[in-house]
This record gives C-alpha cells, structure tokens and sequence, in this order.
C-alpha cells in the first residue's frame, strides 16, 4: 500500500502591507517629533561661545529676545521697554522657581543685554541664562 504525502501549504508572508505600515509608522512619529519643538521667542543672530551647554527648555521658561534694533520680545510678543518690570513680576508670581533666557542678536548692543538682565534681577530672578550657539 502506497502513502501519499500531502504538499505542505507554507504561509507566506506579504511584505508590501509590511512596508506600508512601517512608512506610515516612520511618518507619524516624525510628525510628532517636529509638533514637540518649542519655538520661543523671536529669529535673532545668537553670537558663539565654545562653552555653550545644549539647548534646555522646561515649561517654567520666560525667553525674553532683543532684536538688534533693542526692540524688546517676551516669547514672539513685542513689548515697551516700560511694560517690562510688569511683565516679569506677572511671570514671577505665576511661577515661583521660573526661570529666563535672554537671545540677544549678537549686534545688538550690550547696554540694551543690561537693562533686561538689571530688570529681571529687580524682580527677583535668580536664574537668568544667556542664549548662545556653539562654535
């Protein structure tokens, strides 16, 4: 007596649907890497410094920005040089361990730098950062 063997059916494995979830996966997460990029503060010519530490940000920052004209920008908001001491008491009192990031344009004169870290020391600040790029 004569045993047949069956053919084996072997599963087999689509790669385009693979692939399109893969994209589409890549995509998403790329999508959502760009949306969690914190952008304060106006476009201004940071000068260099080798020392500059990586970028850090938290929630409880104030970018304060001095165009090279010595306009004065709390986050993208252009403000009077008088509004300022106002300004930062608010952020002061709605956060008590804030802290602020000064950009200044690297052209910009230091005397106008000055006034906005003297305002914020007035204040209260204890953490004042200076915004560079590395060299």
């Amino acid at each position: 007596m004569k045993i047949r063997k069956r053919a084996r059916k072997h599963a087999k494995i689509e790669v385009v649907p693979l692939i399109d979830v893969v994209f589409f996966l890549l995509a998403t997460f790329v999508m959502v890497s760009l949306s969690m990029t914190k952008n304060e503060g106006i476009t201004v010519n940071n000068p260099a410094a080798s020392t500059a530490s990586p970028k850090e940000q938290k929630n409880e920052t104030l970018s304060v920005s001095v165009a090279q004209t010595g306009e004065i920008y709390l986050g993208k908001e252009k403000i009077n040089p008088a509004q300022l001491p106002l300004r930062l008491q608010n952020f002061k009192s709605a956060n008590k361990e804030g802290q602020i990031v000064v950009n200044g344009d690297g052209d910009v004169p230091y005397k106008f730098i000055v006034t906005v870290l003297d305002e914020a020391r007035k204040v209260g600040f204890t953490k004042i950062a200076h915004s560079v790029e590395r060299k």
